[in-house]
C-alpha cells in the first residue's frame, strides 16, 4: 500500500471506490486500522457514487510504529488539528465528507469544530466528554490484553500489537484525562451536517455522548439503535449503511 508523510510520520493508506465528486475520509477507532473496517468503506462508497480514503493513523496498522513511551492527552487534538489537515493536503483533498468511528469519530467532530473545511460528518460512538462506563471498559480491555486474547487479535493487524494497544489504554487511564472534554471548545463550531450514531449497548458510552452532541452541533441528527454495541457498523452493519448512504445522499445532493 502507499504512505504519505504526515506530522512528520509515515502513514499507510489505501483508497477505494471510482467515485465521483466527493471524497469519504475514514477514521478508525482506537485500536483500529484500514483492515478492521472490513468491507463496511467499499459498500458506503457503492451506496454513495463517493471515493474513499482509508488509512492507519500514527501508531496503528501498518503506519509507522509508536516511537514515544506513550501518547499526550492531547493526542486526538494533535490529530484533529494537525496530521489530518497534513494528509488531506497531501493526497489533495478538499472539503471531504469525514466517517469517523469511536476515537475517529471524536477527531473529526475537533477537525469540523475548529474550522476546516468539511462537507459533513458521520459520526459512529463518537467520545465528547470522559465517562467512568468508558474508563472501567477500558480497564477490562487492559485485563483482556495481558492474558493474551485481545493481544492475539490485535496483533493480525498492528506492526506492534503491544506499542498499539497501551499507546492507547495508557493515556485513556492517564488522571489527567479525566477532565478531557470538547463539548463547548469544538462541537458549537461545526458549521456542516452532522449525523452521529451510536449502540444502545454501547459498553465505551452512554446515550449522554449523542444528546450532548445535538444539543451543541447547529445540524444534526441522531440515530439510536437497539442491540448494538461500540461497533455500529459491525453490530448493525445494514442499518448503519442504509443510515449512512441516505444522510449523504439527502443533506449533500
Amino acid at each position: 500500500m502507499p504512505s504519505v508523510q504526515a506530522a512528520g510520520r509515515s502513514l499507510n493508506y489505501e483508497w477505494v471506490g471510482s467515485g465521483g465528486r466527493d471524497t469519504l475520509v475514514f477514521l478508525h477507532e482506537g485500536l483500529g486500522s484500514i483492515r478492521q473496517w472490513r468491507d463496511f468503506p467499499e459498500k458506503v462508497a457503492a451506496a454513495t457514487g463517493c471515493r474513499a480514503l482509508l488509512y492507519d493513523r500514527y501508531g496503528y496498522g501498518a503506519s509507522d510504529i509508536l516511537g514515544e513511551p506513550r501518547r499526550n492527552v492531547h493526542f486526538m487534538h494533535d490529530e484533529a488539528l494537525r496530521s489530518l489537515p497534513e494528509m488531506l493536503k497531501e493526497l489533495e483533498i478538499e472539503n471531504p465528507i469525514l466517517v469517523g468511528h469511536s476515537d475517529g469519530a471524536s477527531i473529526a467532530l475537533i477537525h469540523a469544530g475548529a474550522g476546516f473545511k468539511v462537507k459533513a460528518v458521520v459520526a459512529m460512538a463518537p467520545h465528547v466528554f470522559i465517562e467512568p462506563l468508558c474508563l472501567k471498559s477500558i480497564d477490562k480491555a487492559a485485563a483482556s490484553f495481558e492474558k493474551g486474547e485481545l493481544a492475539k487479535g490485535l496483533a493480525k493487524y498492528h506492526r506492534d500489537a503491544r506499542k498499539t494497544f497501551y499507546g492507547w489504554a495508557d493515556v485513556w487511564l492517564d488522571p489527567g484525562f479525566t477532565s478531557w472534554d470538547i463539548r463547548d471548545d469544538y462541537l458549537p463550531g461545526i458549521e456542516c451536517p452532522v449525523l452521529a450514531i451510536q449502540g444502545e449497548d454501547d459498553e465505551y458510552g452512554t446515550m449522554a455522548q449523542l444528546d450532548d452532541t445535538k444539543r451543541k452541533v447547529r445540524r444534526c441528527e441522531l440515530l439510536k439503535l437497539p442491540d448494538c454495541g461500540h461497533s455500529p457498523f459491525r453490530d448493525q452493519p445494514e442499518k448503519t449503511l442504509f443510515a449512512i448512504s441516505e444522510f449523504i445522499k439527502r443533506d449533500l445532493s
